[in-house]
């Protein structure tokens, strides 16, 4: 199919896009509107930005980029944009023949149902309310058990606390904490698939960045003493006590380890065990009293959570002007 072609299916799907319709880029993350459809370009405006907000996209640049991924079986790496490139892709997807593979890296042609990266249709009316599951997960139910047990005690002041209320705590704090950090790892490796360069994508909440961490491990030590030895370095400068070796002499010797040893101790408190049993049928009961309430109390609760909820909304959602604003051309 020529470009001519695929660029006016495109320029159609474009001019039936509902007026505040939100895509996003697939590399930095970025949301923007469409706010003007012409011939030769496409201007867009970005709701993040506090300069350049407005961006004109030429249909020359899209038609180059059409040919790189018609030229690409396999699709086009997103890697090889130029800087700040990545719009034309994400208004590209719209085009029924062109899809964005985020988890691969890459934008290409496929003749099967495709998706865009349209973020939202800004048609609020249509949209249905998202339906709330419980998660199988660990730490969500430990969460839970531990927001019951701070709003049971008045721990700013824990030292008014009493010990068996302070054991609790200090239990569902630990295992709030491994299991979310089990979970954050997790979450880690589905986004590392996805992050293909080293800008920063954004959520509501914050951004997160692909880095490298360096880990070094010598060598086999033979292998490394004549390596510097033939590098002019005396091995005995290199040479030292190795704690290991310590250990097993410690062990066929009647040294102590204070002989050998500074030794400092320092006292900790550990987590001696979990009463499942007991956990189970607490979060059980806090399921149960949700799910039983009635009355004005509880829905004053959800109304309070929700207008919560959408407090942290504005405050965590940039709204530019161009959300006033329609296209050329369009109904006002």
């Amino acid at each position: 199919m020529p470009f001519s072609a695929s660029w006016h299916t495109l320029l159609d799907e474009l001019d039936d896009l509902p007026d505040g319709a939100t895509l996003i880029t697939p590399l930095s993350h970025d949301r923007f509107h469409v706010s003007d459809v012409q011939e030769q370009r496409v201007i867009i405006e970005f709701l993040d930005r506090d300069i350049d907000e407005t961006r004109p996209l030429q249909r020359d640049q899209f038609e180059t980029l059409y040919r790189r991924i018609t030229d690409e079986p396999d699709g086009f790496d997103l890697d090889r944009l130029p800087p700040d490139a990545d719009p034309y892709p994400a208004v590209l997807s719209l085009h029924p023949r062109f899809e964005i593979d985020e988890d691969q890296g890459v934008i290409g042609e496929t003749e099967a149902p495709t998706t865009s990266q349209l973020l939202d249709s800004g048609d609020e009316a249509e949209t249905p309310e998202e339906e709330r599951t419980e998660p199988d997960l660990d730490v969500y139910a430990d969460a839970l058990l531990l927001i019951d047990a701070l709003e049971r005690h008045e721990v700013e002041v824990l030292e008014d606390i009493e010990t068996d209320a302070l054991v609790n705590l200090y239990t569902l704090l630990s295992d709030v904490q491994r299991n979310a950090n089990d979970l954050r790892q997790d979450v880690a490796d589905v986004l590392l698939n996805r992050l293909h360069h080293d800008r920063p994508i954004s959520g509501s909440f914050g951004s997160v960045q692909r880095t490298t961490r360096r880990n070094r491990s010598l060598r086999d030590e033979n292998e490394v003493l004549e390596t510097l030895e033939d590098a002019g370095v005396d091995p005995e400068r290199v040479m030292g006590v190795d704690r290991h070796k310590v250990d097993d002499a410690l062990d066929v010797t009647e040294l102590s380890e204070g002989d050998v040893y500074e030794i400092e101790e320092s006292e900790y408190v550990r987590k001696a065990e979990v009463d499942k049993e007991r956990k189970e049928t607490r979060l059980q009961g806090l399921k149960d009293q949700l799910a039983a309430a009635e009355g004005d109390e509880p829905e004053e609760l959800r109304r309070e959570i929700e207008e919560l909820e959408d407090r942290i909304e504005e405050l965590t959602e940039f709204k530019s002007g161009s959300e006033f604003h329609t296209r050329a051309g369009g109904e006002p």
